[in-house]
Parts: structure tokens; sequence; C-alpha cells
């Protein structure tokens, strides 16, 4: 069964950059990889604070956050 991922982000570079290099990395045989870009699906946001997501990019594996870099603050896309 494969692991779930989810690649939070708002579509800045830094973001966009990060998504890249972090999905690029990703065994796609171990991963079910999900895009959720914030800044125009808003009602995912609510989803990322529950999951303890800060600021994006962050990607969540089977729940676990790793946040990446720095390219907006969570709040900032509400």
């Amino acid at each position: 069964m494969k692991q779930k991922a989810v690649f939070y982000h708002a579509g800045c570079p830094v973001c966009v950059s990060a998504e890249q290099s972090v999905l690029a990395a990703l065994d796609r045989n171990r991963f079910d990889v999900e895009v959720v870009h914030l800044g125009t699906t808003k009602r995912r946001v609510s989803e990322a604070e529950k999951l303890g997501i800060k600021s994006v990019p962050a990607l969540a594996l089977d729940g676990q956050v790793f946040h990446i870099n720095f390219g907006a603050d969570l709040s900032a896309l509400k």
C-alpha cells in the first residue's frame, strides 16, 4: 500500500522551486502524491492548519509535516 504525500504550497517562486525539487525526489512507487495550491484552494487551509503546517511550502508524509524553506506564512493565505 502506498503512503500518502501531500505537498502544500502558495504558488510563489520559493514554493514552485521546492515543488520541483521535492516531488522529483519522491519515489512514486512508494507515495501517492497530491499537490495542493493553497492560494487557489482556500478551503484546504484549515486542513493544513490541523496538520500543524505553519508556512508553505510544506510536505506531509502520512500526516507528518516537513516545512521546506519559507515562501509564505499560512495565516497570509486565509
